[in-house]
């Protein structure tokens, strides 16, 4: 059977730690291993962390340089055949989820598989705030701004072997820049479920500011222009491609 390395980095978040690793246990019918990376937590996390232990395959608690690093330590200690990542503010969309994901992996064409995404209100995560449908993918829609939600991407571990871990010169958009990397570039055998995989609680670190807003802008289009898919054309789409995704399935 397949085995997915689910890495989750968090520092400073007791109060939905529990629920984003509690999500990640009740998952039924799949290998996995939980890969937490703690960047050195000082308000209660770690051992909340620590009453989990038995339940973790790496439990890691350091000081980091961001969310990037700490990923890509959690994929160099991952040993799944799959890797994919829940945020600490993140949950399952159901039981079944990563079950879904190995069958999709049991075709050896397929080195990712990525589905839908629903933004959802931190203090109550069955209130939806917006849909995020990815839909299939294209070479040419990558052109247009598009990328499928980072967080239900799950990409088969010798991929980062071959193109590389995040970059964390990018404080923001690593993510971004790495599914560019992946897709436009790396030419991977990628296949969509279409269907929600995961619950993001709002509130990411891109959206906290006016300043993050537009640092996210400029580390978008250094990715667009690094990998050659497009320029400020291709940003204006991706930031008003989002709009529909306000308007409910």
């Amino acid at each position: 059977m397949i085995k997915i390395s689910i890495i989750t980095a968090v520092c400073n978040n007791c109060e939905t730690i529990s629920a984003a690793l509690d999500s990640a246990l009740g998952q039924v019918g799949a290998n996995i291993e939980l890969v937490v990376i703690d960047g050195g937590s000082t308000d209660g996390t770690l051992e909340v962390l620590r009453s989990y232990a038995d339940r973790l395959a790496v439990l890691v608690s350091e000081p980091d340089r961001g969310i990037y690093d700490a990923l890509n330590k959690g994929i160099g200690r991952a040993s799944g055949d799959v890797v994919g990542f829940l945020h600490s503010d993140d949950l399952f969309a159901n039981p079944d989820v990563l079950s879904r994901i190995a069958a999709a992996f049991a075709d050896p064409e397929v080195e990712a598989v990525y589905g839908d995404l629903l933004y959802v209100r931190k203090d109550n995560p069955d209130q939806v705030v917006r849909y995020w449908r990815s839909g299939v993918f294209s070479g040419r829609r990558l052109a247009w701004g598009w990328m499928p939600p980072h967080p239900t991407l799950y990409v088969r571990r010798d991929v980062y072997e071959q193109h590389g871990l995040f970059d964390t010169s990018f404080r923001i958009a690593a993510d971004y820049d790495f599914i560019l990397r992946l897709l436009g570039r790396g030419g991977v055998g990628v296949r969509y479920i279409p269907d929600v995989l995961v619950k993001m609680r709002v509130g990411g670190a891109s959206n906290r500011s006016i300043r993050n807003i537009v640092r996210k802008s400029r580390e978008d289009l250094r990715a667009l222009r690094r990998n050659g898919v497009g320029g400020i054309g291709s940003l204006a789409w991706k930031n008003l491609s989002k709009l529909p995704q306000f308007l409910g399935r």
